[in-house]
């Protein structure tokens, strides 16, 4: 079970979750994942809250419904997810980084001295 942040809709951080799981590989193209009322139990959260994020996948064209069957990755939904948010890094996020690497005028030689290749959090 999570710990679920209070600061976002709980469906929008499980939505997150998943897009990251098809990004890395762990979920993968072609296959089903978790249902709905297996999710909601494990992570103790209500069905309605787990329907909500996947609905938000396949409106994005990541995972794709087989009724009777379940929920599954569409495939190409890896390059696709990687694509949608590598531009939304660049176009969103990365211009905040910027002002603030400027704000505290910090230079390229410092940053790159602080580069830790570690794993992702």
């Amino acid at each position: 079970m999570r710990d679920w942040n209070d600061s976002e809709p709980i469906y929008l951080q499980l939505k997150d979750l998943v897009l990251k799981q098809i990004m890395l590989g762990t979920l993968l193209e072609g296959e089903p994942i978790p249902s709905v009322r297996q999710v909601a139990g494990q992570e103790r959260i209500n069905p309605i809250t787990v329907s909500k994020a996947y609905q938000i996948l396949v409106e994005e064209g990541l995972l794709e419904k087989h009724r009777g069957v379940g929920m599954f990755v569409c495939v190409g939904a890896q390059s696709k997810a990687l694509d949608r948010e590598q531009q939304r890094f660049l176009h969103e996020e990365w211009p905040a980084v910027l002002d603030r690497i400027a704000l505290l005028g910090l230079k390229a030689d410092v940053l790159l001295a602080n580069l830790n290749p570690g794993p992702s959090r």
